[in-house]
C-alpha cells in the first residue's frame, strides 16, 4: 500500500475524533498530492463530504472518480456510496439503476450492494421486494434455517 493511501487511511481512523470539517480538510489536502483528476483522490474527497452529510457536493466527485477510472474496489466501493447519496438526495430509482449496474463486478462487496438497494427500494415504495432480497443476501450466512429462509425470500418475491 502507498504511504499516499496510509496516510487517507489515518485520516478516516480518527474521523471520530476529528469531525466532519478536518476530515474534509485533511482529504483534501491529501488529494492535492496527486495529479489534477485522479479518480483515487476524488473518491477519497466524495466520501469525505458524504460521511459529513454533503451529498450534493459528494455526488459529482463521485461520478468524476467513476468516469475517470477508479478500478477495483474502490470502483464498486464508489457506485455502492453514490448509490446511497443518490437515494439520499431522493432518487431512489436512479440509486437502484446505478446498483444493479455494478452488482456483476461487486464480488466481495454484493451483500452491499444488495442492501443498498434494498434500501432505495423502499423508498421507491417496494419494500416486500426489497425484504425479499436482503434476506435472500442474508440467508447464505446463517449457520441454521438457511433453506427456510430463502424459501421464504422467494415467496416474498413472488407476492411483491
Amino acid at each position: 500500500m502507498s504511504d499516499w493511501q496510509d496516510r487517507v487511511d489515518a485520516v478516516w481512523a480518527s474521523a471520530d475524533e476529528l469531525g466532519d470539517a478536518e476530515v474534509i480538510r485533511r482529504i483534501d489536502a491529501l488529494a492535492v498530492e496527486r495529479p489534477a483528476g485522479d479518480p483515487l483522490a476524488l473518491f477519497e474527497r466524495a466520501g469525505a463530504r458524504d460521511s459529513a452529510g454533503l451529498e450534493a457536493e459528494a455526488e459529482p466527485l463521485y461520478r468524476q472518480a467513476i468516469a475517470g477510472g477508479l478500478t477495483g474496489s474502490e470502483r464498486v466501493q464508489a457506485h455502492v456510496q453514490l448509490a446511497s447519496t443518490i437515494r439520499n438526495l431522493g432518487r431512489p430509482l436512479e440509486s437502484i439503476a446505478l446498483l444493479d449496474a455494478i452488482e456483476p463486478e461487486a464480488g466481495e462487496l454484493h451483500d452491499a450492494v444488495v442492501a443498498f438497494r434494498a434500501l432505495a427500494r423502499v423508498d421507491a415504495g417496494d419494500a416486500r421486494l426489497a425484504a425479499s432480497e436482503a434476506l435472500a443476501a442474508l440467508a447464505p450466512h446463517l449457520p441454521r434455517y438457511r433453506v427456510s429462509l430463502a424459501a421464504y425470500a422467494a415467496e416474498l418475491a413472488a407476492s411483491a
